[in-house]
């Protein structure tokens, strides 16, 4: 296969987006990069292989799902916007291991869809450059679903990527930080400056890799009780562990005993805030609640 010049330089971008008469929607948050190093840098972060299949979410008009492919061996990439269907089909054309699905990745049956393209048992991976206001339900959709990803290398906004790499004891860190570092090793892999993309955003981008745990990051157990700690620590970052916990349990004099009784048998400090327990902190804290507490706030 003669290998095309790179979609993702200012000409090429240019030329195709005229051809088909394409408008980009602010509202799908359409940010298309024009420097063809930052996808092999992508692609180099993933490392990937043409044993590894690759999940792709937004392909826009292809510049970054061309480089997947010629990496990877299959790639199934998710478009809502209808508009950019016939786009894709000519600027991916040279390519034969590609399938557009023209979906809603988030409404989607994404083991049902998968299962009809690649081979489920094979290394998979999600690559993409997601849309920003939508980063965290496609993040969490993917590593709640049944479908077992290996690994997400993504694009998303600066701010985002340091609150998911955040650790205990600093302002980003938080319920997203520790929602996902449950399930992955996250790292940032590098920085994307705003200036290499059509139209140009805000800010500035970050490119992140989350590697799933072969077991979660602590062991706990109820996951229910767990994520709804961490969401009740972090109702109002200003205040103490133990107004939190009273907001969401209850404040009557048997809650507030039996809050105390898990909080010393989890060993902390209830002045402390939620943004200084690590996650076996948390591990710890919830499993005392789930004991003590939580038969007393779900009976009724």
């Amino acid at each position: 296969m003669t290998q095309r010049k790179d979609i993702a330089t200012p000409i090429r971008t240019k030329e195709i987006l005229e051809k088909h008469g394409f408008s980009l929607k602010k509202s799908l948050g359409q940010n298309f990069i024009i420097d063809p190093n930052i996808l092999v840098n992508i692609v180099a972060a993933a490392g990937l292989t043409k044993e590894v299949n690759v999940v792709e979410v937004g392909p826009g008009i292809g510049a970054l799902t061309e480089h997947l492919a010629r990496a990877s061996k299959e790639v199934v990439a998710f478009e809502i916007d209808d508009r950019l269907l016939p786009v894709l089909a000519d600027t991916l054309s040279p390519y034969h291991n590609i399938s557009i699905i023209h979906s809603d990745v988030l409404k989607a049956n994404l083991k049902e869809v998968l299962a009809t393209k690649i081979d489920l048992e094979e290394p998979l991976m999600v690559v993409a450059n997601l849309p920003y206001y939508i980063t965290t339900p496609i993040i969490m959709y993917f590593l709640e679903s049944e479908v077992r990803i290996d690994a997400l290398v993504i694009m998303m906004q600066k701010e985002v990527a340091e609150r998911i790499t955040a650790r205990p004891g600093t302002k980003a860190y938080g319920s997203l930080s520790i929602a996902i570092q449950y399930y992955m090793e996250a790292e940032i892999a590098f920085i994307v400056p705003k200036t290499v993309f059509v139209p140009q955003p805000n800010v500035d981008s970050a490119i992140i890799k989350l590697t799933r745990r072969a077991t979660p990051s602590v062991k706990v157990k109820d996951e229910t009780i767990f994520f709804q700690v961490i969401k009740a620590a972090f109702v109002q970052r200003r205040k103490t562990l133990w107004n939190n916990l009273l907001t969401r349990y209850g404040k009557t004099d048997e809650i507030k005993e039996k809050l105390i009784k898990a909080l010393e048998v989890a060993e902390i400090d209830p002045k402390r805030r939620g943004e200084t327990l690590d996650l076996a902190e948390f591990g710890r804290l919830s499993d005392a609640i789930g004991e003590y507490v939580w038969n007393e706030v779900t009976e009724d």
